[in-house]
């Protein structure tokens, strides 16, 4: 049974006080339990002090982002080992702010999640389509690109042991709107199919396919109850413990029954 994951996207908000008082909370809650794993990815200016409030509990750390070379003359960049020297396990790639205002391509995608990978951390692959794209049914096809883009040529043992995929329709996130549940997990059927075919059965029953688009307390349930939907990358939710809580709490329920 793969374990439910509940991850919270900080993006670039929040202060350090207000990291520090939302990580202890979670740290308090959470505790040493592990039969959810609960995330979070908080700006890069705030890894290390996050990190001190984490490390007595079960609660991992998670970059929003790295780079695809070794330490070197790339200004306001982050290699993914400063990441792990500061605490972090994992790192959320491809997201779809970086994908369509920043401009990343597979092709840079593909990169970092290569390098990534290397350094032992745990990628949170990102992908989705936009809006037009749903309505002109195209969200198989710009999936389909996505994933081949970023995972063409990678070394397949390395996925099964670090790859997380996170399906976040682009028309969900930070609009109010949310994929139904059969919406969400029609297409995380899709996905885990197509890891399948383009890789192996194995692989695609061991990775979790995250749901992300507006999750919230009230939506969170009937979300992460779907049988192909294994945790949730949370985004504005995430910045409050009282709405990030009962999320991570829905996913404890339904890991109980």
């Amino acid at each position: 049974m793969r374990r439910k994951l509940v991850a919270g996207n900080w993006k670039m908000n929040l202060d350090l006080a207000s990291g520090r008082s939302l990580a202890t909370a979670l740290a308090k809650d959470v505790g040493s339990t592990t039969a959810v794993e609960v995330m979070v990815c908080p700006p890069f200016p705030y890894l290390s002090a996050i990190h001190e409030i984490l490390s007595n509990s079960s609660v991992r750390l998670g970059a929003q982002n790295c780079y695809f070379e070794a330490p070197g003359a790339f200004t306001g960049e982050i290699a993914a080992t400063m990441l792990t020297d500061v605490g972090c396990d994992a790192v959320i790639l491809g997201h779809s702010e970086r994908r369509h205002i920043l401009g990343e391509t597979d092709e840079i995608i593909r990169k970092k999640i290569t390098t990534a990978l290397a350094a032992g951390l745990d990628v949170v692959l990102c992908v989705g389509e936009l809006k037009e794209e749903r309505l002109e049914n195209q969200t198989e096809i710009v999936l389909k690109r996505q994933m081949s883009g970023a995972l063409d040529g990678q070394d397949v043992a390395l996925l099964l042991k670090h790859l997380v995929v996170a399906y976040e329709p682009v028309w969900a996130i930070g609009t109010g709107l949310t994929a139904t549940p059969d919406q969400a997990e029609s297409v995380h059927i899709y996905l885990r199919n197509w890891l399948s075919m383009y890789y192996n059965p194995d692989l695609a029953n061991k990775v979790r396919i995250l749901y992300g688009g507006s999750v919230k307390p009230d939506n969170a349930r009937e979300l992460l109850g779907q049988p192909n939907v294994d945790g949730a990358l949370v985004g504005g939710a995430s910045l409050k413990f009282e709405q990030f809580q009962p999320i991570v709490q829905a996913a404890r329920d339904l890991t109980a029954t």
